[in-house]
């Protein structure tokens, strides 16, 4: 699935020093070709839902209706008031953040094999021309339980494990309540949409991006969409680097401290019938300092059809604007596109 390629985090050792260039493999021009808005007045328009807001019966009509309408005009918000409790957050950023600084062998213990995408390691390397991202990897399956490959469960800090296990359970519940409101403010029954992310299947991407004195030369991650129908990223330490694309134009996002930056991804665009947008986005890196995020794919179900509701089709008079698809298919699709901004949703449009 993914050729086997040198750790970004080692490179970086030697890249940053003065006499010394960034390889050639991951210099991209576009990294610095692309105008990029930042500032107030981007951070003033992004998209704020508070989650207590939704469940309180007196606001909960107003705050739907901004919920749905940052996930047409945006396919993006920012969540506050989740009610993930501050030391599951904090256990959490303090685990990733020391797993990653264990020595090189550690880590490595833990290596994905090229044929899966668990484990530490780099994704989406189909060749070996390709251009490469500035940034490793701990991806993991979290839910259902049962699915989880504890070899790739770092054992190393102690604590890992359970704050892991305890940050899956809570983010699940957000995505399910998020899933319930959405369906909601389109207008069908909850149980539909959720079916097609019944037991809740969920992965985690945990991104470590190095610094790189010649940042404005490289990705940390290339642009592209999620498959999954929500994620929910949290800023692990207190490094910017999510940029978003709207309106062909690429906007830097400044999360608060503790909130969740969540997305549509393909799955939820095609079921919505093309009402919610799968937003295209990338990583940049820091000059200086390491920047992590953890990124958790809420994601259909194994045996799941990945196609618009029937209800919306039925709404839209009778035209799905997406082809329908076995999730299994869907996802070796997303694999092969790469990364690939918005290549594999489009693809499947009729």
């Amino acid at each position: 699935m993914s050729l086997l390629v040198p750790n970004v985090q080692e490179l970086a050792q030697t890249c940053n020093r003065p006499d010394q260039q960034v390889p050639d493999r991951y210099v991209r021009p576009e990294a610095g070709a692309d105008e990029v808005i930042v500032g107030h007045g981007v951070s003033a328009a992004i998209p704020v839902i508070d989650l207590a807001k939704l469940l309180h019966p007196e606001s909960s009509k107003e705050e739907c209706a901004k919920l749905g309408s940052a996930c047409q005009q945006w396919g993006f918000f920012q969540l506050i008031n989740h009610g993930v409790p501050d030391d599951v957050i904090s256990d959490v950023r303090r685990d990733l953040t020391e797993f990653f600084s264990l020595p090189m062998e550690a880590k490595e213990a833990y290596a994905k094999s090229p044929d899966d995408y668990e484990g530490y390691g780099q994704h989406f390397v189909v060749s070996e021309k390709q251009k490469l991202d500035w940034g490793d990897l701990l991806h993991l399956r979290l839910r259902p339980v049962e699915s989880r490959d504890m070899r790739f469960w770092p054992a190393h800090p102690p604590s890992f494990r359970n704050s892991m296990e305890m940050y899956s359970s809570e983010t699940a519940r957000v995505a399910r309540c998020l899933m319930e409101f959405l369906a909601m403010d389109m207008g069908v029954d909850p149980e539909s949409l959720m079916e097609i992310f019944r037991g809740q299947p969920q992965t985690l991407r945990v991104n470590y991006y190095p610094p790189c004195r010649q940042a404005g030369k490289v990705f940390g991650l290339s642009p592209h969409c999620d498959a999954a129908g929500l994620t929910l990223l949290l800023q692990v330490n207190g490094v910017q680097g999510l940029q978003i694309r709207k309106d062909g134009r690429w906007l830097a996002v400044d999360a608060p401290d503790g909130a969740f930056v969540v997305n549509v991804g393909d799955t939820l665009e095609i079921a919505s019938n093309g009402r919610y947008r799968s937003i295209e986005h990338r990583a940049v890196v820091h000059p200086e300092k390491e920047r992590i995020s953890a990124a958790v794919f809420h994601q259909a179900c194994r045996n799941a059809t990945v196609g618009p509701l029937p209800e919306l089709v039925t709404k839209d008079g009778g035209r799905p604007v997406y082809r329908s698809m076995v999730y299994e298919d869907f996802m070796k699709r997303f694999f092969s596109a790469k990364l690939d901004g918005r290549a594999n949703v489009e693809g499947l449009r009729i």
